[in-house]
């Protein structure tokens, strides 16, 4: 009764106050939500995307897919002597290719500004990373490299994350810097100092291969941002010196790196990889062997599912597949360049070039050496070789360039 008095007490004006009070916070909760809304579409969006955009999409899948293929049947045999059973070790590299879908999207998502911010720190902690493998709780030595950390029983080397750090802290620095190229002080200086950094720790841990790529990047981010060329050139000059210096150092690293101008003479020795991974190769033919029916990865070709997968892909799908996957690798990295030259902001330009750059050094370096033509390095094959950190980053990497392609403005 009391409630209905005072209902009949009020006035008509405070119910009409109220009633526009309450409908205002309505209107400004649904602009809140509108802005949510309208800020998760810039951002992600469902605005058409250029058609590099969706080719570094479908590219990059199909590698995952490829390269988990060509990881169970090479590693198949060495997966069962290990663990006792076949599917082993392709169980592991799917794990990492789905942890590796989930950075790749993570990728994709952040913000570029928000990136930046992070990007004169990222170096550092790839090189503090990379020194905790010199740490004996934490270091481990594979394949006469001390390039590996273990944590909690999961394995991984912080090279690969260096390696996409590095770019991400040069296209920032240069990006910042644009209007003082010719200012080495301001430009070169300071990038070169944390790779000249990187590479060393690289070069004491005796991962010569990712020095070179490091160096590689380096060079690349340089040369896209519009560096002086005779600074750049004198300073490639000193970097071959010191390793040229660093090769006569011992007879064992001039038989390493001299090695692959001798495969016939030194096929029971120093060649022994390289010269089975050849007859693998000639094994092959056009059309193949077949998936899972090649003879290398029965303890011929040492690294069968690493860093020589190369060789037995070629061997169980023939010329046919090799053309197939180098299609895949140049697709990739054309629409790359492309994202790169297309996008009007200069870091995102930097950030896909070098990433591009990285992807052709490396898928170079390594073809290069399994086929006789390069020293060999121990670079894995970008979303091909079986090992975890590499997946994990390329997929990263693609999630970038995805991020740049989205948004060329």
């Amino acid at each position: 009764m009391t409630v209905a008095i005072q209902r009949q007490n009020r006035r008509p004006k405070e119910i009409s106050d109220r009633r526009r009070a309450a409908y205002e916070r309505a209107l400004l909760a649904r602009a809140g939500q509108g802005r949510i809304r309208s800020r998760f579409r810039e951002d992600v969006g469902r605005d058409p995307k250029p058609l590099g955009f969706y080719m570094i999409v479908a590219v990059s899948l199909t590698l995952v897919l490829f390269g988990l293929v060509m990881v169970l049947s090479a590693s198949s045999i060495t997966s069962f002597h290990k663990g006792g059973s076949s599917w082993k070790m392709f169980i592991e590299q799917a794990s990492m290719a789905a942890l590796g879908g989930a950075g790749m999207f993570a990728a994709y998502v952040f913000r570029l500004d928000y990136l930046r911010h992070l990007a004169r720190f990222l170096p550092w902690i790839g090189i503090g990373l990379m020194l905790m493998a010199f740490i004996p709780k934490f270091g481990v030595s594979v394949n006469g490299a001390r390039a590996w950390i273990d944590i909690a029983g999961q394995r991984f080397q912080p090279s690969e994350f260096t390696k996409l750090f590095l770019i991400i802290f040069g296209a920032d620095l240069l990006a910042r810097r644009e209007k003082e190229m010719g200012n080495l002080k301001k430009t070169m200086r300071p990038f070169l100092f944390v790779v000249a950094i990187a590479a060393a720790v690289s070069v004491i841990q005796s991962d010569i291969g990712s020095c070179i790529v490091i160096v590689g990047i380096a060079a690349a981010v340089l040369f896209l941002a519009g560096a002086p060329l005779r600074p750049m050139a004198g300073i490639g000059l000193l970097a071959g010196f010191v390793g040229f210096l660093f090769i006569r150092s011992s007879p064992e690293k001039m038989a390493r790196f001299t090695s692959f101008l001798h495969l016939e003479e030194l096929r029971e020795s120093d060649s022994y990889q390289v010269y089975q991974a050849m007859i693998s190769l000639s094994n092959g033919g056009v059309t193949g062997t077949g998936i899972g029916a090649g003879s290398g990865k029965w303890g011929y070709v040492p690294l069968a599912h690493s860093d020589f997968i190369f060789s037995i892909l070629a061997e169980e799908m023939g010329l046919l597949g090799v053309f197939g996957l180098l299609t895949l690798f140049a697709f990739l990295i054309y629409f790359g360049l492309q994202v790169a030259l297309s996008c009007r902001h200069r870091f995102g330009m930097l950030l896909a070039g070098g990433i591009s750059a990285w992807f052709l050094i490396q898928i170079v370096i390594n073809i290069g050496g399994v086929i006789g033509m390069l020293p060999v390095t121990g670079l894995t094959l970008p979303f091909i070789s079986y090992g975890g950190s590499s997946l994990i980053v390329s997929m990263v990497a693609c999630g970038l360039l995805m991020n740049v392609a989205r948004r060329p403005r």
